[in-house]
């Protein structure tokens, strides 16, 4: 494999991410998987997403604040509480869910100031969840409506982070952690502001040892360290949170075996991180394959693929994904 520079590790990563993300919204959260293959037969390139989506729930969803400064929903607040509504519905073929736009947010003022500012962060995210016509995506998760809820009751933005376990929480964590190394930061340095990040507004012990596990990954995959390898090294040693159990023998099966049946394809960190694990152990060096797997799969699919296309990106480099997906994201978006 050809040596592959601190810079081309960091875009890549970034791009893995939002191809993983891209990939995967049209069929975002889709749990009848026969329902997803009927609509879509198989999610190998970028799609625009569907006007039905049958296993919608954003009818059980609620943000009740209107008033001004707290009203992050904007336009959007009329589909919230109809049935079968996408949650991506005003997105386009290879554009990105809102954690991704966040994602691209963060990673162009790292570039710009050559660091990460928390205090500056705070400022653009708030000012990006403020003006939802920004971002076009009609569902914003939990963990920002939490958010905004207790800013509205008064708490400073630093202490408004709701108690998190979902991969929602991780879709950043590889590519803002790429970033800082290639500034020059060291592997404590940067873990640290990762972790401070993340914090920000996915709070609880959980996300951050979910976190803690990727940075350690991360770490030996920016030192130039095999995916496969260092997977199956800490599998053997169960030394990290969320990556445990019998990993390397689910491998061995195909997706239709492992999803739905060992591991949920639900949001929550105890099955979506080691189903991240199972895809990159699975299909090692196969990015189109596992990623359309990952797609396939349905459920969390978006935060899954996210994770995972970071993986990628970071072991491997660009050239490991294929040119139609590079060419194919939205331009608009790229970070």
């Amino acid at each position: 494999m050809k040596n592959i520079t601190s810079e081309e590790r960091t875009t890549a990563a970034a791009l893995g991410a939002r191809i993983g993300d891209a990939l995967a919204m049209p069929a975002h959260w889709y749990y009848n998987t026969k329902a997803l293959k009927d609509q879509f037969s198989t999610l190998d390139s970028y799609k625009n997403p569907p006007k039905h989506h049958p296993d919608s729930i954003l009818w059980r969803s609620q943000y009740p604040l209107t008033q001004e400064g707290f009203d992050i929903l904007g336009d959007q607040r009329v589909y919230w509480g109809q049935r079968h509504v996408h949650y991506h519905q005003f997105l386009q073929a290879g554009q990105n869910t809102l954690n991704i736009y966040l994602l691209r947010k963060v990673l162009e003022q790292v570039t710009r100031d050559q660091g990460y500012d928390r205090a500056t962060w705070i400022q653009t995210y708030l000012a990006v969840l403020r003006n939802p016509q920004e971002h076009q995506d009609t569902y914003i998760e939990e963990c920002h409506r939490g958010f905004f809820v207790n800013l509205a009751r008064g708490k400073t933005p630093e202490k408004c982070a709701v108690v998190e376990k979902h991969i929602g929480g991780m879709v950043g964590v590889i590519p803002l952690y790429a970033a800082l190394r290639h500034l020059g930061k060291d592997h404590w340095f940067a873990a640290e502001q990762v972790l401070a990040h993340v914090a920000l507004t996915h709070g609880g012990a959980e996300i951050k040892k979910a976190a803690t596990s990727l940075l350690t990954l991360a770490a030996e995959l920016w030192q130039g360290a095999d995916l496969e390898e260092i997977l199956q090294n800490h599998l053997k040693k169960q030394d990290l949170a969320y990556l445990q159990g019998p990993l390397v023998r689910m491998a061995e099966q195909p997706p239709d075996e492992v999803f739905g049946r060992q591991l949920s394809t639900a949001c929550y960190l105890d099955h979506s991180l080691p189903g991240v694990a199972y895809l990159a152990l699975r299909y090692p060096q196969d990015p189109r394959t596992g990623l359309v797997a990952n797609t396939m799969a349905g459920g969390d699919n978006c935060g899954r693929g996210a994770v995972l296309g970071a993986l990628y990106g970071l072991a491997y480099g660009i050239e490991t994904f294929p040119q139609d997906w590079v060419d194919g994201l939205d331009p608009k978006n790229h970070v």
